[in-house]
C-alpha cells in the first residue's frame, strides 16, 4: 500500500479480517456512574484490554502481516513511547520477526521493560517520538530493517480504524465518539470508518493542551508546544499527513485539556468508572467533564486508548486528587509546649472522625514564642465541610488552627 494512500472502510473492513482472532474484540461498558457524573449516556471502548494494554496492537499486526517475507526476516523497527512499542514487539515475536524499538528517554519504566519482556530490542533515545525518529530511520537504513511507523502509515490507520467498525456494531445508535489524538492514527482510522458507517455521526478529537499539533494546524496556527504532560502517548509534535487530511475532511471539533483536567479524569476513571487508564486514555473522559453541556443527554462513546500508565505516576495523580478535594489535608496548630497537649489536639481530631496521617512538631524553626511549638498535622477527611468542622473545634477549644493544604482556595 502507497504510504500516501487514502484509507477507505474497504481497507479498514480488510484489516478487520487480518486481524480477526489475533487481537481481542474488546468490548463496549455502559457506564451508569460516569453517565450520572456527565448527563451523557457514557459507553467505554476499552481497548485497555489488548493483550499489550492498547489498542496499538490492532494497527501493528495489520502492518506486519503486510510485510514480504524478506522484510520479515531482516526484520523491523519502530519508535514509540511504549504503546505502538508493545503492539509491535508483540506481534513481531509471534510472528518470528526480529524487532527493535526506539523510545524516548523519558518514557515511562513499565512501557520499557513490557516491551522488553516481548522480546524486542529497545534502545532509549530523545526526549519525545519526534527526537527519536530520525535516529531510528537512520538505524532502519543502517541495518535494512523495515520502519514501523506508529501513526503515518495506511496500514496503521486501517488497522485502528477496526475500534469503529465495533463499537458500532455494538452500539449502532451513538450520538458522538470521542478519540484522543497523538499522531491522528487511531482518529483518522475511527473516523474514516465511523462516518462511512453513520455520515450522522459526530468525531471529536481531543489533545494535550501542551501539545496541541493537531489543532494548530487544523485551525492555521504558528507550532507550539512542550513540556511534561501525563498524556505522553499523545505528545506528538508533528501528526502523520495521511490523518491530517482525514482529519480536515471527517473530525467535527477538536478539543485540547489541560494537565490538571487529565490527572482529574484518570482519577475519575479509576474511582468512579473503576478503570485503570493512563493520561492518553482518560483524555476523552477529561474533555467530556470539562464541556458536560455540550455532551448531555447525547449517546457518547469514548475510546479508552490504554491502560499503561506508570505506578508511581497513577499514585501521584491519586494523591494529588485527595490533596484537590481537600481529602487529604495539611493543618497548622498553635499550641503550648507542655505535656499531655498534643495527646488533646489528636483527640478533638479524633473525636470529628479525621484520620491523622503525620505529626511534626516544631520547636526551634518557627517564629513562635518559646513556650509554644507548632503542629502540622496531616489529616485524611471526608470533604472540604468535614476540614472544617476540624478547624472550628480545634479554634474553639483554644487552639490556633489554620489550612495549609497546597491547593485549598
Amino acid at each position: 500500500m502507497d504510504p500516501k494512500h487514502v484509507v477507505t472502510i474497504d481497507d479498514i473492513r480488510e484489516a478487520a479480517k487480518m486481524i480477526d482472532g489475533q487481537v481481542v474484540r474488546t468490548p463496549v461498558h455502559k457506564s451508569g456512574p460516569l453517565s450520572d457524573l456527565t448527563g451523557a449516556e457514557i459507553f467505554l471502548k476499552l481497548e485497555t484490554l489488548q493483550q499489550t494494554g492498547s489498542f496499538k496492537d490492532r494497527g501493528a499486526l495489520v502492518k506486519l502481516t503486510s510485510l514480504t517475507e524478506d522484510q520479515k526476516t531482516n526484520g523491523v523497527i519502530a519508535m514509540s513511547a511504549g504503546n505502538h512499542a508493545q503492539g509491535v514487539a508483540y506481534h513481531a515475536k509471534r510472528l518470528g520477526i526480529p524487532a527493535t524499538i526506539v523510545m524516548p528517554e523519558g518514557t515511562p519504566f513499565t512501557k520499557v521493560a513490557r516491551t522488553q519482556a516481548h522480546g524486542a530490542r529497545v534502545i532509549l533515545h530523545g526526549d519525545n517520538i519526534n527526537a527519536a525518529e530520525p535516529f531510528a530511520q537512520e538505524l532502519a537504513a543502517k541495518e535494512n530493517l523495515t520502519f514501523v511507523h506508529p501513526y503515518a502509515d495506511p496500514y496503521i490507520v486501517a488497522g485502528q480504524g477496526t475500534i469503529a467498525l465495533e463499537l458500532l456494531a455494538d452500539i449502532p445508535d451513538l450520538d458522538v465518539i470521542v478519540v484522543p489524538i497523538g499522531g491522528g492514527g487511531v482518529i483518522g482510522g475511527i473516523a474514516t470508518a465511523a462516518k462511512a458507517i453513520k455520515p450522522s455521526i459526530k468525531i471529536i478529537g481531543v489533545e494535550a493542551a501542551l501539545y496541541p499539533s493537531m489543532y494548530q494546524i487544523i485551525h492555521g496556527m504558528e507550532p507550539k508546544m512542550g513540556g511534561d504532560t501525563i498524556a505522553e502517548g499523545i505528545a506528538v509534535k508533528t501528526p502523520g499527513e495521511i490523518n491530517i487530511e482525514i482529519a480536515k475532511r471527517l473530525v467535527d471539533d477538536f478539543l485540547l485539556v489541560d494537565e490538571p483536567s487529565l490527572e482529574a479524569a484518570v482519577q475519575t476513571m479509576l474511582e468512579t468508572g473503576k478503570i485503570v487508564t493512563e493520561g492518553a486514555g482518560a483524555a476523552p473522559l477529561a474533555a467530556v467533564l470539562n464541556q458536560s453541556r455540550r455532551f448531555a443527554g447525547k449517546k457518547v462513546g469514548l475510546i479508552v486508548c490504554g491502560s499503561n500508565i506508570d505506578s508511581r505516576i497513577l499514585a501521584g495523580v491519586l494523591m494529588r486528587g485527595m490533596v484537590r478535594a481537600q481529602r487529604l489535608v495539611r493543618i497548622r496548630v498553635l499550641i503550648k509546649d507542655a505535656p499531655g497537649v498534643l495527646a488533646q489536639v489528636t483527640q478533638h481530631i479524633g473525636r470529628t472522625g479525621g484520620n491523622i496521617v503525620e505529626v511534626q512538631h516544631q520547636r526551634m524553626f518557627f517564629d513562635v514564642p518559646v513556650k509554644n511549638a507548632e503542629l502540622d498535622i496531616m489529616v485524611e477527611t471526608r470533604d472540604s465541610d468535614h476540614v472544617q468542622e476540624i478547624l472550628t473545634r480545634l479554634n474553639a477549644a483554644g487552639f490556633k488552627t489554620k489550612l495549609l493544604s497546597d491547593y485549598a482556595d
